[in-house]
């Protein structure tokens, strides 16, 4: 068995930033849905449209759903970006992507190297 390599601190760093993730439409209605809301209201009170896409909004520099205590408070619907996040396919043949993925989260083993790093990856996509 490989050692993890990552365990969340929940710190919440991966929550702040001036642009946040993008939401597929099955994401937007599960969010709207835990909230009890209608999807409609859901956008007009949480997103923004992009072209081609909608995001959840940021506000005071961090994700709309960043809680007060520092915690998602969309957590068991949250969109499969934030689920995956830091172990993201981009990292996959690019070590400078994962140089400032690891330097901006604390959750990484130290002593983790890129190569597994990737094959978490690897296997949390399942392949």
């Amino acid at each position: 068995m490989m050692k993890a390599v990552f365990e969340c601190c929940c710190c919440g760093h991966c929550c702040h930033g001036e642009s946040t993730v993008s939401l597929t439409p099955g994401e937007q209605a599960a969010m709207a849905r835990f909230l009890g809301m209608e999807t409609g209201a859901f956008l007009a009170a949480y997103c923004v449209e992009r072209p081609g896409r909608v995001e959840m909004r940021v506000v005071d520099g961090h994700c709309v759903f960043y809680g007060d205590d520092g915690l998602c408070r969309v957590h068991p619907v949250k969109p499969s970006h934030c689920r995956r996040w830091p172990l993201h396919p981009s990292i996959l043949g690019d070590r400078g992507a994962w140089e400032a993925i690891r330097a901006d989260c604390p959750g990484f083993d130290p002593d983790a190297t890129y190569e597994e790093v990737c094959e978490q990856v690897r296997r949390e996509a399942g392949g």
